[in-house]
């Protein structure tokens, strides 16, 4: 289990990372390179960058809760 929760973290903190650099910020970011910039120019919160919101969040969510499953399993 241990080992299991190990690997969850792991593989949501690469996520995490990825998923952060492809947010817009205020020079555009790594999301221009992939379409982003493009279709935020238009329309103010595209699609996109929702999508790219709720996939953050939702990873962020499954990282703290192994964390804390971690904290009670090793304890």
């Amino acid at each position: 289990m241990i080992a299991a929760l190990e690997v969850i973290v792991a593989l949501t903190s690469v996520l995490l990372v990825v998923l952060i650099l492809l947010h817009r910020g205020k020079g555009g970011g790594l999301s221009d390179m992939f379409g982003g910039g493009f279709t935020s120019n238009f329309a103010g919160s595209s699609v996109v960058e929702r999508n790219l919101d709720r996939f953050t969040l939702i990873s962020g969510i499954i990282w703290f809760a192994a964390i804390i499953a971690l904290l009670f399993l090793i304890k």
